[in-house]
């Protein structure tokens, strides 16, 4: 039976009414932006209220961009709209994390000449920097025990950033600016792929990402602007500049790494081998430090429940099924190593053959969708307890968008923002609700693919089953 074209959008043509409701709702979440920051003096919504809200307008706004036609303008009001909600909380102090702090710390240590992971933060040889810097040092987290844990890139930032201004300002302004290179390689590679590019919203209005590299300036924001880089250039077969930024993103934080079966291409030997140069090249110029160069990550391991196994939610709930609590820690790492064995062969078999006359037919193209199925899988099997800690998920989700992974986000998002993320049996609790809605976004992502229930509604941003 066919479809009335006019039934499929609101009226044919009318990219001028999708303008408005993208207005709205823009506006709508600036608010929540400013709301946010309100919070943080005065209880008002709350701040799952206000997550909670950002959410529906922010999944509003997606349906909207993906179902509805669009025109020039509409890019344009997506970007200032996103520069606007970011503005909100640019200029103000990170409140739920104070990790930025350390950012700081780290490239003021390194203007003074010193590795910053010879000393924790509260050694004494360090004395005339506590007093020189005295508003930051106060507020660095475990300052007294803990090295740095960031790889060397991550350290570059940081003695960048602080060669303007040795300032929590000036750091967030940094990631900023690399918020501004995800987006434009977002854009770029939209248009590479014949998708609309104001599809760069499921990026730019996210909520979380406001949240926690606006307000929080979180050093994600780098990894979010390699990993984009690298997913550009390997469409555009550029093996070294893959690597290259394949490789700074590692060197970030190394989780990106599960990202190389994914972006390597069949034969290819140059990719691979730029980003160990990259990670050679960068560990080697802190090398003076020896061991102490990989910081806090065995203690950061301890603490996060990684050594135990106590971090992971799926573990957690399999050992409380009766018959199963007999899984240990060690029969949990096998099961996710036949996970991400199981993608590596879909990789191996589709993705790492995949040259640019395909990727031109498919879309989005195998390499991406493989990248998505490795980030995703990463998250879930192991995870984490921080809402940072996935944003490297939302450029994916741009370009590959599927409910599987909105749902994901916004419920991690708004979850993690409530009287339940205790670590504990509450935030078991919680988990369990959220790991619950990505499986039933699941049945709805195969229903929707399998039924092209898409046709209905010209949905040209969520791609149809092959």
């Amino acid at each position: 039976m066919k479809v009335n074209d006019e039934l499929k959008r609101w009226h044919p043509g009318c990219a001028w009414l999708t303008n408005v409701v993208l207005c709205l709702l823009g506006a709508a979440l600036v608010v929540m932006a400013r709301q946010f920051v309100a919070e943080q003096h005065r209880f008002a919504l709350g701040f799952s209220g206000v997550s909670g809200w950002s959410d529906v307008l922010f999944v509003a706004a997606v349906v909207t961009v993906l179902t509805q036609p669009v025109n020039r303008a509409t890019l344009w009001i997506v970007l200032g709209f996103a520069v606007a909600m970011r503005g909100m909380v640019l200029f103000t102090e990170p409140y739920l994390s104070t990790d930025i702090y350390r950012y700081v710390w780290d490239g003021i240590v390194q203007h003074a000449h010193i590795s910053p992971y010879r000393y924790v933060p509260g050694d004494r040889a360090l004395a005339i920097l506590q007093a020189k810097c005295p508003e930051i040092f106060e507020h660095i987290n475990r300052r007294d025990y803990a090295h740095t844990i960031y790889p060397p890139v991550a350290q570059m930032i940081y003695w960048l950033a602080t060669l303007f201004s040795p300032t929590v300002q000036a750091m967030k302004l940094v990631m900023f600016g690399f918020e501004c290179v995800t987006a434009a390689a977002l854009i770029a590679l939209l248009k590479r792929m014949g998708r609309r590019t104001t599809d760069v919203l499921l990026y730019a209005w996210c909520p979380l990402l406001v949240w926690e590299i606006g307000g929080a300036g979180h050093i994600d924001a780098a990894i979010l602007a390699f990993v984009s880089l690298a997913l550009l250039f390997r469409y555009r077969e550029q093996p070294v500049v893959t690597g290259l930024f394949l490789g700074l993103a590692v060197m970030t934080k190394f989780y990106p790494l599960i990202l190389l079966p994914a972006l390597w291409r069949r034969g290819d030997w140059k990719m691979p081998a730029t980003l160990v140069a990259v990670c050679a090249v960068g560990y080697a110029a802190y090398a003076s430090v020896g061991k102490l160069v990989f910081g806090f990550l065995g203690g950061y391991a301890y603490e996060e429940g990684l050594s135990s196994g106590s971090r992971y939610f799926l573990l957690d709930y399999a050992q409380r099924l009766r018959g199963l609590q007999w899984i240990t820690k060690s029969n949990y790492q096998i099961f996710c190593a036949v996970v991400f064995a199981v993608i590596v062969l879909w990789t191996w078999r589709y993705a790492s053959k995949e040259r640019l006359e395909v990727s031109a037919r498919a879309n989005p193209p195998a390499f991406i969708r493989a990248s998505m199925m490795f980030a995703l899988a990463l998250m879930l099997l192991f995870s984490p307890h921080y809402a940072w800690y996935i944003a490297w998920l939302i450029p994916l989700m741009a370009l590959y968008p599927n409910w599987v992974t909105l749902t994901y986000v916004c419920a991690f998002f708004y979850g993690f923002t409530t009287q339940w993320a205790v670590p504990g049996p509450m935030m078991f609790v919680l988990n369990s609700w959220i790991y619950f809605a990505v499986l039933c976004a699941l049945v709805v992502d195969i229903a929707w693919r399998k039924w092209n229930v898409g046709r209905w509604f010209d949905c040209k941003g969520i791609p149809d089953a092959e």
